[in-house]
């Protein structure tokens, strides 16, 4: 079933970041700057919302911090795009002391908590300017920029549209300066819509000082520009059509398609993406050229691929045999250029590879054909808050194109999932989800099937193996399979009442719905036996209510009535509870469906001192002698860089 929030049904869909490796930090720093974060975050893929622990709610926040300047600082380090929205003073005076230069520093934008005002201050020309444009435009806001070739020329020289590349990026200065000073341009457009340069405010004629070239032909550029008015960009004009026998080493194909280029004076900054048969969506040769050349790779079934045929140069029966089709390297580059393009390098061929070009009579967009490699990312979201959902989580839902799971999961995703097909299912119809998320994900989209706690523990991930084991459809043999993993009920029951795992355990399912209840009941044996903490899954239901009884009964067997357990309930939600009782005392009432159960082994100890109740279980740290307990423990003085002593400080 699909939710509302499918993409038909949303007016505006996320943007995607300039540089789409870039994590994108949204700084919040007061409660009533949170709403604007959250739009923004929910206007761009690959977004986290990170809000400052003493003024905003930590439940409403991807990450939670606790000191604004080193989490600014932390967060630059580590190359994410930093939207402030907060007084731009404090992202300057945080950042200052660690900024690079012009093309090292991510883009940071400041926005003032109404969302009105978007102020790239760092890297306008490495993405800034136009993401804070492009907010604007979504948010309703304006964006303030600064930079004169944007101000006055109506673009930047330096920083072309997706896809396109500059060649020189150094003459870019002092043609700025030079049409800045009143010189007018020449345009010679050879290939590629230019739309974004013939519409600015640059003045042009046939004898004008700078140069502004657009071509596919590889050029040698002169490697001091600083007194040189040519500007050459590459436009997104070629497509890279390839095949390749299965498992063909990735440098064999990346050999074949870049001295393909070469042999044929054509730059490989014009190449817009790699293509071929979806038969190799998921041939690690191909992707590995797409990576090499920092492009995306797109999948045509055979039936395409067999309609440009009358177009073939090297048409092969033997070819038809084995794909469906005359020519997989060809009809991919002609598949992708469309009707009007051409093949203007027919295929080349090496051992185990072959590859052809097309060139396109405008601008290629690879998201307007083929298909991408099919993604299903089995994401473990952990207990329910955001603060306890991790980043690549985070990130890998926010990259997804569809989203499948238990409703009451999805609900727990807020905005991450606005603007996304969401597909639900009822409770107890996990297969049926599974193979959803596969149907999709064969398809060529973007999945990601979410469950609670930790995707591979009693969750779906086990499904989609075995799924993938009992069946083993090509289709969904070619997707690109993802584990992230969560925190798992029994990690955060553990940690909101001390250390009750703190030595070794195990973990039972009570649900005889999928395994025999003389092997539940056998591993309870073995577990009290073996005087396992044990961590129960699963413990109750409407129906089955006699299984959580004989586990106590069992585990009374092996251990003291004293035995604490602890029930832990809705954990990381409002409404959350934590209980301890002895194991003598444990009733089946007191536990429900979302209730994870933890019973100590023989030597769990629960514990007051001062008003905090305690569980925990000891290694036998205690065995290890006096010796061992009051032996010195040392820190480094970062300020002097000696060892100072703890213990006589």
């Amino acid at each position: 079933m699909t939710t509302p929030n499918s993409p038909d049904a949303s007016t505006t869909n996320p943007i995607l970041p300039t540089d789409p490796i870039a994590p994108i930090a949204v700084i919040c720093l007061t409660q009533r700057a949170l709403a604007t974060a959250k739009r923004i975050a929910a206007n761009l893929q690959g977004a986290s919302v990170h809000g400052l622990r003493t003024r905003v709610s930590i439940s409403d926040v991807d990450v939670a911090f606790d000191d604004t300047i080193t989490h600014l600082q932390q967060t630059f380090s580590a190359d994410h795009v930093i939207i402030g929205v907060c007084a731009s003073g404090i992202l300057i005076r945080a950042l200052a002391p660690l900024l690079a230069g012009k093309w090292q520093d991510a883009a940071v934008i400041a926005v003032d908590e109404a969302g009105s005002t978007f102020i790239p201050l760092l890297g306008g020309h490495h993405g800034g300017n136009r993401l804070a444009r492009d907010l604007a435009e979504r948010l309703g806001g304006q964006a303030a920029i600064t930079t004169p070739g944007d101000a006055m020329l109506g673009l930047a020289l330096d920083e072309p549209p997706v896809g396109w590349h500059l060649a020189n990026p150094q003459a870019a200065k002092p043609a700025t300066a030079a049409l800045l000073a009143g010189e007018t341009a020449r345009f010679e457009i050879e290939a590629g819509s230019a739309a974004w340069l013939t519409n600015s405010n640059i003045e042009r004629n046939d004898t004008g000082k700078v140069v502004i070239r657009a071509t596919a032909k590889a050029m040698e550029m002169n490697s001091d520009d600083r007194n040189n008015h040519e500007i050459v960009y590459h436009p997104p004009v070629l497509a890279l059509g390839v095949g390749c026998e299965r498992h063909c080493e990735p440098d064999e194909l990346i050999k074949l398609a870049t001295e393909t280029l070469a042999e044929n004076g054509l730059s490989a900054q014009s190449v817009a993406c790699v293509a071929s048969i979806d038969l190799k969506a998921d041939e690690a040769a191909v992707h590995a050229l797409a990576d090499h050349l920092g492009v995306p790779a797109r999948f045509y079934d055979a039936e395409t691929l067999e309609a440009e045929a009358p177009r073939l140069a090297n048409p092969s029966d033997i070819v038809f045999a084995e794909t469906g089709c005359h020519g997989v390297a060809e009809g991919a580059a002609l598949a992708m250029v469309g009707k009007d393009g051409t093949l203007i390098v027919s295929k080349q061929k090496s051992k185990r590879a072959t590859c052809a070009i097309g060139l396109a009579s405008n601008d290629i967009d690879p998201m307007q054909s083929g298909r991408p490699q099919g993604r299903l990312s089995i994401v473990g979201i952990g207990p329910g808050q955001p603060g306890w959902r991790s980043p690549e989580a985070s990130s890998l839902i926010s990259r997804a194109t569809d989203i499948v799971g238990y409703q009451m999961y999805l609900d727990l995703l807020g905005p991450l999932i606005d603007g996304k097909s969401c597909h639900h299912s009822d409770l107890g119809a996990e297969e049926a989800r599974a193979r959803h998320a596969l149907e999709l994900a064969a398809t060529g989209r973007d999945v990601a099937l979410i469950g609670s706690g930790d995707a591979g523990i009693y969750a779906l991930a086990t499904l989609v193996f075995e799924l993938l084991d009992r069946e083993n459809r090509s289709d969904w043999n070619r997707v690109a399979v993802q584990v992230s993993p969560g925190i798992s009920a029994l990690q955060a029951a553990a940690s909101r009442i001390g250390a009750p795992l703190g030595h070794d355990f195990c973990a039972i399912s009570l649900s005889d719905l999928l395994t025999p209840r003389e092997d539940i009941l056998r591993r309870l044996k073995a577990a009290g036996e073996g005087d396992f903490v044990i961590a129960f899954y699963n413990p109750v239901s409407k129906r089955r209510r006699d299984l959580l009884a004989q586990a106590r009964d069992i585990l009374l067997e092996y251990r003291g009535p004293e035995t604490p357990v602890v029930l832990g309930r809705q954990l990381g939600r409002p409404d959350e509870e934590i209980t301890v009782v002895p194991l003598a005392k444990l009733e089946v009432d007191m536990v429900d469906m979302l209730t994870t159960v933890l019973v100590g082994s023989s030597n769990s100890r629960h514990i007051t001192r001062g008003e905090n109740s305690w569980v925990y279980t000891p290694r036998g740290y205690a065995k290890k002698g006096p010796d061992a307990a009051n032996a010195p423990v040392h820190s480094l003085d970062n300020s002097k860089n000696e060892p100072k002593n703890d213990k006589a400080n």
